[in-house]
């Protein structure tokens, strides 16, 4: 990475780190989620940060890590584009994304949808640019994930640039858009890419914590002696921007645990496509804010869950279609409804379009301004509302005669 810190830098950046909090001594890495078309929720806080920044991201950032629609962000970041311009192509992109194929069903005949057209307008945005190429327009470092099933392991398709202007990584020469299909291969939804799967199906539907270690450790190549060359990213000079794309938990009532209603294979599919990714993506937000890590990196993550309680701590509007989502004002909203906000229910895409700007308002009017890590007075997410029912487990778990009859 070459961009100038400190008094190099440009007064437009300098103005930009000032307003943002931010060390004119750190590198910045963007992380940004998977979670389907709830990327455009992503996109909204996206612009508002440039907004407050009065610069795009790809002048802001040094690096741009992104897993499944996060990573298809992350390229559009990296290919050069503001968050505005970004917004204008996820709207045509992500509807070819979800194009169905005539016969195609999640559980019956998968794959339900058909990358076909998502693949030829992706090639018309993007080109046959390799990584570093695209790295070199704006001067940009590149992780996005994906999940090779030979393998069995998370890949890591990074590019990082030298000192001298050369780059780094094992796979800096391979199609960006390549690249950009594989991470968000999901299976059932989508065919897999030859060998790889989108990679949020594990650990890094969040790929923050993947991004760091990256950036810190390994974003240089070994010298003749065998030991690294140091990195640009340096602690604690390491500022991580982790943006969520919206948390769906699939609530269940626990007397209903053992008969769920619908299709059992659907029901503990989804469960545990879902489930994984924010389990992991808590332990991620977990690590980073702990006392082991937290004064050695500045970690700022935004996200918000999908369910009433968050949503009425948003600013209200009535710009919802009441036809489709029951109600014109966010603060009606149901858990009905919010429950079928799913990676691919392109009907609510204009929803969760609306529940990020709002999203972003709030950010705004908290006095947050993008400066801090948006967090309550626990040291949680601000607007993730999630919570277990300590007062019934505790009495649950602590009586023999419950255990003993429960069903075995």
């Amino acid at each position: 990475m070459a961009k100038p810190l400190g008094d190099n830098m440009p007064a437009e950046r300098k103005k930009a780190f000032k307003k943002l909090n931010i060390d004119p001594s750190d590198r910045i890495i963007l992380s940004l989620d998977g979670g389907g078309m709830r990327g455009i929720l992503t996109i909204q806080l996206l612009k508002k940060l440039e907004e407050v920044a009065e610069i795009p991201c790809y002048d802001l950032v040094d690096m741009v890590a992104g897993t499944s629609t996060g990573g298809i962000i992350a390229g559009l970041v990296v290919r050069g584009f503001t968050a505005t311009e970004i917004e204008e192509k996820y709207d045509a992109l992500i509807k070819e994304v979800f194009h169905k194929r005539p016969i195609g069903n999640r559980f019956i005949n998968p794959p339900q949808y058909s990358k076909k057209r998502y693949r030829e307008l992706l090639k018309e945005i993007i080109g046959n640019l390799s990584l570093q190429e695209a790295c070199e327009i704006k001067d940009l470092d590149i992780m996005i994930t994906s999940r090779d099933m030979s393998a069995a392991e998370e890949t890591f398709f990074t590019a990082f640039r030298q000192p001298d202007g050369s780059y780094h990584g094992t796979y800096k020469e391979v199609l960006l858009r390549a690249v950009m299909e594989s991470t968000m291969s999901a299976p059932t939804y989508f065919y897999p890419l030859e060998r790889f799967v989108d990679g949020g199906v594990t650990t890094h539907n969040n790929p923050s914590l993947g991004a760091f270690i990256e950036a810190i450790s390994y974003s240089t190549p070994k010298d003749t002696d065998g030991k690294r060359k140091p990195s640009a990213y340096k602690l604690p000079n390491v500022t991580v921007y982790s943006f969520g794309t919206g948390a769906t938990q699939r609530f269940i009532k626990p007397t209903k645990t053992l008969n769920p209603k619908g299709n059992d294979i659907k029901f503990w599919l989804d469960w545990l496509i879902n489930e994984t990714s924010e389990d992991a993506s808590s332990v991620q937000e977990n690590t980073f804010r702990s006392l082991m890590i937290n004064n050695s990196v500045r970690y700022k993550r935004y996200q918000i869950s999908l369910d009433p309680t968050a949503m009425k701590k948003l600013p209200n509007t009535d710009e919802l279609d009441k036809k489709m989502y029951g109600s014109e004002w966010l603060w009606d909203l149901e858990e009905k409804s919010l429950s079928k906000v799913d990676l691919a229910n392109l009907a609510h895409y204009d929803l969760v379009k609306i529940i990020g700007r709002q999203m972003a308002k709030y950010i705004m009017e908290a006095k947050n301004d993008f400066k801090e890590d948006l967090v309550n007075e626990n040291g949680n997410d601000q607007l993730v509302t999630f919570s277990g029912d300590v007062t019934r487990i505790r009495t649950q778990m602590k009586d023999p005669e419950w255990l003993d009859n429960f069903q075995a």
